[in-house]
């Protein structure tokens, strides 16, 4: 078993915490940012940086440090080695294209979803997403459905440990509320959500099962909040991600 400190590296993890630094809202961070951000001393912050910024994994123009598109390898050979991407790419492609819509698929990872494959249509929201990207899982269609398959008092545990500070002003931030989303949700077998992650934009999901019957994934498609209520998205999208749910669940494993 690897769990003594020795079986560590300590500057491996170091590194990884500066390169969890950055993201949507923080692509540009000084050398002060990081270890704030972190907790690691202005020294160690710098070394962390400049190792990245030498070995290609970040521009410094010296001030601002920026990751590069080299970042990229440290996580898509590993998602593209996942046997879940490959298997659902066609199946999003196919009803990307039957509803007009984009649709993704993602993972739950603590208290977020991870994008694992996507297939854009058209853009409704104004951050660009593709796999590897990230979103809280409490106030996320997709991050919904994933909740409403774990037990209640997991489900919960996670909620209390998210970030509740709200997106939108139609954001839930009441634990008790979410939960009881998460609970409609378990009981009708899919999420709406009705712009909470961004003003502008309604999204419905439903639970990727494989052939044992266990929710491995979640399916979605976003759509612009344009006319009638979130309640259309359950006559306009719901049966198409029905059946690529029903298709999906006699192949994965």
């Amino acid at each position: 078993m690897l769990n003594k400190p020795t079986d560590t590296i300590a500057s491996l993890a170091k590194g990884l915490r500066v390169i969890e630094c950055f993201g949507a809202d923080s692509p540009k961070l000084t050398i002060t940012d990081v270890a704030r951000r972190t907790g690691l001393d202005k020294a160690t912050a710098r070394r962390c940086l400049l190792t990245l910024h030498h070995e290609g994994y970040a521009d410094y123009d010296g001030k601002f440090f920026t990751l590069t598109p080299r970042i990229l390898r440290l996580g898509m050979g590993a998602l593209a080695a996942l046997p879940l991407p490959q298997l659902v790419q066609p199946w999003l492609d196919q009803l990307s294209e039957q509803i007009g819509q984009s649709t993704s698929v993602s993972i739950l990872d603590g208290t977020e979803i991870v994008y694992l494959a996507r297939a854009a249509q058209r853009r409704v929201m104004s951050i660009g997403l593709m796999p590897g990207s990230r979103l809280p899982a409490h106030c996320t269609s997709m991050g919904r459905v994933l909740l409403a398959a774990l037990p209640e008092a997991e489900a919960r545990d996670i909620v209390l440990r998210s970030d509740l500070a709200p997106r939108t002003a139609l954001s839930l931030t009441d634990p008790e509320e979410i939960m009881a989303e998460i609970a409609r949700t378990r009981a009708r077998g899919y999420a709406l959500i009705d712009q909470e992650v961004e003003l502008g934009l309604r999204s419905i999901a439903v639970p990727l099962l494989n052939t044992r019957g266990a929710v491995v994934a979640a399916l979605n498609t976003g759509v612009a909040a344009v006319d009638g209520g979130a309640e259309t998205l359950e006559t306009r999208y719901l049966p198409a991600l029905s059946r690529t749910q029903a298709g999906l669940r006699r192949v994965l494993p």
